[in-house]
C-alpha cells in the first residue's frame, strides 16, 4: 500500500471525483446540536495545514483525498463484462481540489472550485450498485487535466431583519445570514451540495465512502460522469424549516460527460422539505423529504427485454432505441437524530419507479440505510470520528430480468443473475494525526454484490489519507 501525499491546496469543502456528492464539512458534516434550537449550529472546526485568509470577503482553501481499497479473492462461478472481478484486486483513487470565492457585498458572492481527479477503481468501478469508493472516476478515459468542478453565483434575499450566525464554508462565505431568507444559486455545481445532506453520512473525507451510504442510492440525480451539472437552486429558509428546489441539466447518455443543453427536452427537477426538529424530546434532529423527476434519453427495461425476446437484439440492450425522452421519478426520506451530544443516528429510505433506465448515479431502485456516527470528543479526541452503517439495495422486477437475460447496465452485468438484495456494512475510524492530516482505516462487507446470490460475499478493507489546507 503506497499513498503519496502530493502537495496541493485543500479546504474545508470535500470534493468528489465522479459523483460530485461531497459538499463541505461545514455544509454536510457539522454535528447537529444536542438540544432543539431554531438556529443552525456553528461549524465544527476542522484543523488545516495553513491558516485561512483573515479577510472574510475572500476564500482560498483546498483538500487532498486519497482512498486505497483492496479485496481478496471471493467465490464467483461466472463473471460478465460489468462484474466485480473475483480475483485479488487493489486500487487507489485521488481527488485534489482548490476552492476560491469572493463576497461582492452582504448578499452576493461568486464561488469557483478547480479539481483534479484520477487514480483507479476496483474492477474499473463495475459490479456494485453500492460502490465502495465515492471518489472514483467511473470513466478511465476522461482527461486527467484539472477541470472546473463548481462555478456559481450565490445571492441572498433578506426576508427578516434579525440575523443568525453562519459558519463560513466554501459554499457560503457570509458570517451571518437573515433568519428568514431566500437563497438563489446559479451555475455549475453538484446536486448533493444542497440536497440530501446528512451530518453523519455524507462526507467521503471524514466519514463513510460507500456510494449508497453517503447518498440516497435511489436518487438518480442529474450529473455528468464526474458528478456535476449546470442549473439553479432556490432555497427558502425559516426558523426551523426550509424548502428548496433545483432545476438542472441531464447527460446525453447514461454516465456521460456531456450534458444536454436543450433544457426543454432533457432536464431534472428536485424538491426537498427540511424540518429541523428532533424525534426525541430535547434532542435535536432533522427530517428531510426529497422528490425528483428526470427527463432524458433513457431506455425502458421492459421494451429492451421485448426486443430481445423478439430477436431484434442478441441480448437485452437498454441503449438500443432512437432518441426519445422518458421520465423517471422517485422519493426519499433522510433522518438524523442526536442520541447524545457526541453520537448521532441517521437513516435514509429511497424509491424510484424503476422501469426507466438507471442513468446518472447508480443502479438502485429501492434503498434503506442506517447507522451511527460518533465524535471523538466523546473520548477526548475532538478531531477524530468513527461510524458504522448498513445499507440494503434492490432493483425492480424488469431490471432484474434485464440483467438475468445478459443485459448490461452502465455499472452492472454479470451475464446472468440469481437475484438477491445487495447488503453492505461499512465501518471507519478517522484519526487526526497533526494539523490538517487525517488517516482513516475502514472496512466494508458486501453480500450479493451486484444483486447476485451466486457471487460473494466480498470484504473490502480500505485506508484513507486526507489533508486540509
Amino acid at each position: 500500500m503506497a499513498l503519496r501525499l502530493v502537495a496541493a491546496l485543500s479546504g474545508v469543502l470535500p470534493a468528489v471525483a465522479q459523483q460530485g456528492e461531497d459538499p463541505s464539512p461545514g455544509q454536510r458534516s457539522s454535528p447537529i446540536p444536542d438540544v432543539d434550537e431554531a438556529d443552525p449550529p456553528p461549524n465544527e472546526a476542522v484543523e488545516t495545514m495553513l491558516p485561512h485568509l483573515k479577510d472574510t470577503r475572500f476564500w482560498l482553501s483546498g483538500q487532498m483525498n486519497f482512498i486505497f481499497q483492496t479485496h481478496p479473492p471471493f467465490p464467483a462461478p461466472y463473471s460478465g463484462p460489468h462484474s466485480l472481478l473475483p480475483h485479488y484486486d487493489k486500487a487507489t483513487s485521488r481527488v485534489l481540489t482548490l476552492y476560491t470565492g469572493v463576497r461582492l457585498n452582504n448578499s452576493t458572492e461568486l464561488l469557483a472550485d478547480v479539481e483534479e481527479a484520477g487514480g483507479a477503481a476496483l474492477s474499473e468501478g463495475f459490479g456494485l450498485a453500492g460502490n465502495t469508493d465515492l471518489d472514483i472516476v467511473r470513466n478511465p478515459l476522461l482527461s486527467k487535466a484539472p477541470y472546473l468542478a463548481r462555478g456559481m453565483i450565490h445571492k441572498v434575499f433578506a426576508l427578516s431583519k434579525d440575523k443568525i450566525e453562519n459558519g463560513r464554508t466554501a459554499l457560503s462565505l457570509f458570517d451571518e445570514l437573515p433568519r428568514r431568507r431566500l437563497e438563489v444559486r446559479f451555475g455549475k455545481f453538484s446536486m448533493p451540495d444542497f440536497f440530501d445532506i446528512n451530518s453523519a453520512g455524507s462526507d467521503t473525507h471524514f466519514q463513510f465512502t460507500n456510494w449508497t451510504i453517503d447518498n440516497n442510492g435511489a436518487w438518480d440525480y442529474a450529473a455528468d460522469t464526474r458528478g456535476y451539472t449546470v442549473g439553479a437552486t432556490v432555497d427558502y429558509e425559516d426558523r426551523n424549516w426550509g424548502f428548496r428546489f433545483g432545476e438542472a441539466l441531464m447527460p446525453k447518455v447514461a454516465n456521460g460527460i456531456d450534458l444536454v443543453w436543450k433544457v426543454w427536452q432533457a432536464h431534472a427537477e428536485n424538491f426537498e422539505y427540511e424540518l429541523r426538529h428532533g424525534l426525541i424530546p430535547k434532542r435535536a434532529g432533522v427530517v428531510r423529504l426529497l422528490a425528483y423527476t428526470n427527463y432524458a434519453n433513457m431506455g425502458i427495461y421492459r421494451r429492451a427485454i421485448a426486443n430481445f425476446e423478439a430477436g431484434l437484439t442478441p441480448v437485452p440492450d437498454i441503449t438500443a432505441h432512437p432518441w426519445h425522452i422518458t421520465r423517471k421519478y422517485g422519493f426519499g426520506v433522510n433522518v438524523e437524530q442526536n442520541l447524545t451530544r457526541n453520537l448521532t443516528a441517521f437513516g435514509r429510505f429511497g424509491w424510484n419507479n424503476g422501469k426507466t433506465e438507471s442513468f446518472a448515479y447508480t443502479e438502485v431502485d429501492q434503498t434503506f440505510s442506517g447507522g451511527v456516527g460518533a465524535s471523538g470528543a466523546w473520548w477526548h479526541r475532538k478531531q477524530d470520528r468513527a461510524g458504522v452503517a448498513f445499507v440494503t439495495n434492490g432493483i425492480c422486477r424488469y431490471h432484474q430480468i434485464y440483467l438475468a437475460d445478459g443485459g448490461l447496465g452502465f455499472l452492472l452485468g454479470d451475464g446472468r443473475l440469481n437475484y438477491g438484495r445487495e447488503n453492505i456494512v461499512e465501518s471507519y475510524y478517522t484519526v487526526h494525526v497533526w494539523r490538517g492530516i487525517y488517516l482513516a482505516p475502514g472496512v466494508q462487507h458486501i453480500n450479493d454484490p451486484g444483486y447476485n446470490r451466486d457471487r460473494g460475499p466480498v470484504v473490502v478493507p480500505s485506508f484513507r489519507a486526507h489533508m486540509e489546507f
